[in-house]
């Protein structure tokens, strides 16, 4: 994030009470390492999981697919999903909706070399209302697609939005908790890290309810792109030294316009 946007959310803090506190990595000299991206949701049955491998910073891509690894996800109900290769490092289960308040294991193995991880889904936390919100901030104004609901008391939630603008691909936007909010009405205001929001824009807003290794992976991400300091690697929750994450959300999305 850029020194504006630092500047826009210091802004936010102070104006919007409800308001709480593309994977860069640090590739130069690191030797390579897998990497597992396994972002699943109940907003479909067809799951991807990409495996790859980070490569030298310079190189034209920052990492290359794996396509010789066995992947697979078991529930607590000892159903076993195996994902099948198609192109690119992406292994695809057609025919699996994942059900909140499971839990999930994930197996993957490359090379002999087994990475592990597991999450418990949680339930959606439902939005009573959706929005658009205009501040002025340093004498400019800016856009924010908002979503506002009743937090459940004495539960730990957590959220990740990522945000499509006009059609283009979706990209994280934020992450969030009920740290300093359990049990209230709260307001998430959503933006776009790289691109300001602006009239006639077509936004859509994908709402993920997350566990905490999830919430902890992306917002250490978040933060690190905040600082000045040289981004790193989130702290990834699959084992054996691998880059990325395990997270099984519930998931909806919302579709916004901006002005007329």
């Amino acid at each position: 994030m850029n020194a504006r946007q630092s500047s826009i959310l210091s802004c936010l803090l102070l104006l919007i009470s409800s308001c709480e506190e593309k994977m860069d990595l640090d590739l130069h000299k690191a030797a390579a390492r897998v990497v597992i991206d396994a972002q699943l949701s109940d907003a479909s049955l067809v799951q991807r999981i990409r495996v790859s491998r980070s490569v030298g910073f310079n190189d034209l891509v920052n990492n290359s697919g794996v396509k010789d690894a066995t992947v697979s996800v078991k529930d607590n109900e000892n159903r076993i999903y195996p994902f099948q290769y198609e192109k690119d490092g992406y292994y695809i289960h057609r025919s699996f909706k994942p059900v909140a308040g499971r839990t999930y294991a994930l197996n993957v193995t490359v090379q002999k070399q087994q990475y592990s991880s597991s999450c418990q889904m949680p339930g959606y936390v439902a939005v009573d209302s959706t929005g658009i919100s205009e501040k002025s901030l340093t004498g400019k104004t800016y856009f924010f697609a908002t979503l506002t609901f009743k937090d459940p008391a004495k539960i730990s939630n957590y959220y990740i939005y990522t945000l499509s603008i006009n059609n283009g691909p979706f990209r994280f936007a934020d992450a969030q908790s009920d740290q300093f909010n359990d049990g209230l009405k709260v307001t998430h205001y959503i933006s776009d890290l790289e691109t300001d929001l602006s009239q006639g824009d077509e936004v859509i807003v994908r709402r993920y309810c997350v566990d905490e290794k999830a919430y902890r992976y992306w917002n250490e991400y978040q933060n690190n792109n905040v600082s000045n300091a040289a981004p790193g690697n989130p702290r990834s929750n699959i084992s054996n030294n691998a880059l990325g994450y395990f997270s099984v959300a519930s998931l909806k999305e919302y579709k916004l316009k901006i002005g007329r």
